[in-house]
């Protein structure tokens, strides 16, 4: 993994499928002293509550053969309507406070999701993207996570 650079008054994305945390750098490169700066979270519940009962069925048009529609993942589609409301909310809270630098961290399936609906404002200051699930653990953790990968420099 390349080398990262968080610098003072960068703007870091912590974030999964339901809990984002946006950070601002009051530390340098070196030594992160990350600020919480919002809270989002959004619990789902198990699947059996978000479905319906069983995937649907499909009759063929010529002969009487049928077959089964394969279900939706709920969960799947929960936390991709969560990610396009924390992108909303990032873009609004980008505008307001004139951000020049922000480090992008989530999942592989959640980095793809957000690469997929980050609109071009935000790609431009988009310093660094990490593919690490990060958004469960503590502030220091993440400081150290990423204080580790600057050090790589």
């Amino acid at each position: 993994m390349p080398p990262i650079r968080i610098h003072h008054g960068a703007y870091v994305l912590v974030c999964d499928g339901s809990k984002a945390l946006l950070f601002r750098n009051k530390g340098d490169a070196l030594a992160l002293d990350l600020e919480m700066v919002e809270v989002a979270f959004e619990p789902h519940p198990p699947t059996r509550a978000l479905g319906t009962e069983r995937p649907g069925r499909v009759h063929a048009s010529v002969g009487a053969s049928r077959s089964a529609v394969r279900a939706p993942d709920w969960h799947d589609l929960a936390e991709t309507e969560f990610l396009q409301a924390v992108v909303q909310k990032l873009e609004t809270v980008l505008r307001d406070r004139d951000i020049r630098d922000l480090v992008l961290v989530a999942p592989p399936r959640a980095m793809g999701v957000l690469r997929g609906i980050l609109p071009v404002s935000v790609r431009m200051i988009l310093v660094a993207a990490v593919e690490k699930d990060l958004a469960r653990r503590s502030t220091p953790s993440i400081e150290a996570h990423l204080s580790a990968l600057a050090q790589l420099a």
